[in-house]
């Protein structure tokens, strides 16, 4: 049965339409510089944070490395940086002997490493792999473990190293990508580089106007500004730092206005295998949000200004001392319910005094490294469990010869009490991230459990998505309702497996949900309703959602994994010639994208016949020779 002339009613924009979207209107940002005059102290604190220095000039100011004629060789390459006629330049020879001379464009954070751009093309910028480490002085490769030949897509040169689709929002203020994918190129601007006063602010433009006298137009806050900070909710600003400080899947142009609620504006990545350990602890790189809606501290209404300076981006005291304003006898009044003890003493942390085996930092929150250098901490805030043995935990981090038993044991004797050693999400998710298999029981009552997370109960709900059934359709329903976003977007693919009348009853609603995550969550779940079972207010909630998430992937159309979504979207529309021109821009972005190289050959078989796939098939095995899908297909079809 085809499904395409059902559900064509849902593309409310073609894949031409797709391909010709545009940028959004520009904002008014003024600068930050216009703030100085009446805001010079927060002006003057922002100014050396790692906020104001996340994307600079390539000034002496700015630039600390060593370019002169300092070199790098490793990794399938060799540098040289110097210094010309006042520009930075680096020469690099390629593992194929091809050398280049790369003029630095700009300088990315300040310390403890320190990357640096080059235009690779007018316009495009890309994030070189060799940075300097600025405590070590040296020069040193990000990934050490790579040897990649210019061709390779996770190449420096390649589309995941390409600073206006990967980094830039996050690194400037008022950015816009601007990218064409007629002519492959960018066209970005910002309206400042750095994370300036508008990036968290707002546009200032009507702030000026009234400070002038005008009226603040409507939909502002009293001054004029698209955020409100300082006016009581703490979950406002959480949203606002998150949208930089998380692992996230962006919508629209990605460049959402400050004060927009996070799940408006993003996708945020739940606790998957690869990205945190089973207990929710921090594996890849994540950002802090992910870990942060774990913990207690949010839980009771704890924000990021509690602990962290706002302008200067840094901590609000030193050591112990920024988590003793609140954990200490003295407590704090803004949280009554806390248990008001002496936590930063030998009777609790059992440490010397004064070491870092007595720091709370130390047990409470892991560090990862990350870009090989750079730790960062988990915010989870989590008490330390190394008898779930589940292969992560504080204590065997520092005490690197001991095992998990010993520590176990040592915590027990230390603090009796069982009451942090409840039953754990983390045992019921270890054995499906590490391929195992699941218990859907446990699972469900873990996505059911209102005491647990929002961000455990989605992964809960992600985790049963290979277990899908009616009844477990009917059982996570009520779910849809709940009050946490993340928890509602990612049940709705449990729904997959209810009768179609029920599908349609419980997911409709949704359509119209006040976070568009969970509107587009929806929106592909009605992508082969036939039209014809619709009423017509849903067709029309269906169309303006899916018209949502085709904009949305219309402003990633430079990710290989994009065109990836389009493929399979095609595919479910029986729209074949669609599909095959999707997956061709996957490997044309990044030919080692081995997923999509057999879909190709089949589709190319499907369009255009046999002698098209082995064509495509040779060409699929010249950059794969060990693909074990492509040698199926060539048994099959022959070379």
């Amino acid at each position: 049965m085809t499904i395409w002339p059902h559900a064509a009613w849902v593309i409310a924009v073609s894949f031409a339409c797709i391909l010709l979207a545009g940028p959004t209107a520009a904002q008014d940002y003024v600068g930050s510089e216009a703030c100085r005059d009446c805001h010079d102290e927060q002006v003057q604190a922002w100014a050396g944070s790692h906020h104001a220095k996340a994307w600079t000039a390539p000034t002496p100011e700015n630039v600390v490395a060593d370019f002169g004629g300092a070199t790098f060789a490793g990794n399938g390459m060799a540098v040289e940086f110097r210094r010309e006629n006042g520009a930075y330049l680096a020469d690099v020879t390629e593992q194929d002997g091809q050398m280049r001379t790369y003029r630095v464009h700009s300088v990315v954070g300040i310390e403890p490493l320190q990357q640096y751009l080059f235009e690779t093309e007018p316009g495009r910028l890309q994030s070189f792999d060799v940075v300097w480490d600025t405590e070590e002085k040296r020069w040193f490769h990000l990934y050490p473990d790579q040897d990649l030949p210019p061709d390779d897509g996770l190449h420096w040169t390649g589309p995941y190293k390409t600073w206006n689709g990967r980094c830039a929002e996050c690194h400037a203020t008022g950015f816009k990508k601007n990218y064409d994918v007629r002519t492959q190129s960018y066209a970005s601007t910002q309206s400042e580089i750095g994370v300036g006063c508008e990036s968290c602010h707002g546009p200032g433009s009507a702030h000026l106007d009234w400070t002038r006298g005008q009226a603040v137009p409507a939909g502002l806050g009293a001054f004029g500004f698209s955020m409100q900070w300082g006016r009581g909710d703490t979950e406002s600003e959480i949203q606002q730092c998150a949208g930089c400080h998380s692992r996230r899947e962006a919508f629209a142009d990605g460049n959402p206005l400050p004060g927009t609620p996070f799940h408006d504006a993003y996708n945020l990545a739940i606790l998957r295998p690869g990205l945190y350990q089973p207990d929710g602890q921090i594996m890849d790189e994540v950002y802090v949000y992910g870990s942060f809606l774990q913990s207690k501290m949010y839980a009771k209404g704890v924000g990021c200004l509690n602990c962290h300076e706002a302008h200067g981006a840094t901590l609000k005291a030193e050591g112990n001392a920024v988590c003793t304003q609140c954990h200490s006898p003295a407590g704090n009044p803004d949280f009554p319910t806390l248990r008001k003890a002496l936590y930063d003493g030998p009777a609790h942390h059992r440490h010397t005094p004064g070491g870092e085996g007595a720091q709370c930092k130390s047990c409470h929150m892991i560090e990862r490294v990350y870009m090989g250098v750079d730790g960062r901490r988990d915010h989870s805030f989590r008490v330390p469990r190394p008898d779930l043995g589940l292969g992560a935990d504080a204590c065997t981090d520092c005490h690197s010869d001991r095992d998990q038993p010993w520590a176990a044991a040592a915590i027990d004797a230390w603090h009796p009490d069982p009451a942090h050693r409840r039953p754990h999400f983390g045992t019921v998710f270890a054995p499906v991230f590490s391929g195992q298999g699941a218990d859907p029981g446990a699972l469900t009552a873990i996505a059911l459990d209102a005491d647990q997370p929002g961000i455990v109960r989605a992964t809960a709900a992600y985790l049963l998505q290979p277990h899908g059934s009616a009844e477990l359709a009917a059982a996570t329903a009520g779910l849809l309702a709940d009050a946490d976003p993340l928890v509602r977007a990612n049940v709705v693919p449990l729904q997959r497996s209810a009768d179609l009348p029920d599908r349609i009853d419980r997911l409709a609603p949704l359509l119209s949900d006040p976070a568009r995550s969970v509107r587009l969550s929806a929106a592909k779940e009605f992508l082969t309703v036939p039209g014809q079972t619709l009423t017509p207010l849903q067709r029309s909630n269906a169309r303006e959602a899916m018209a949502d998430w085709q904009r949305t992937l219309s402003n990633r159309l430079d990710f290989p994994e994009t065109h990836l979504v389009l493929g399979g979207m095609a595919l479910t529309l029986r729209n074949a010639p669609a599909a095959e021109r999707a997956f061709r821009r996957v490997v044309t972005l990044d030919p080692q994208r081995e997923e999509a190289w057999p879909m190709l050959v089949q589709l190319a078989q499907i369009n255009r016949g046999v002698e098209a796939a082995r064509a495509v098939l040779r060409e699929g095995l010249k950059v794969l020779p060990d693909s074990a899908a492509l040698g199926a297909l060539a048994d099959q079809l022959g070379r």
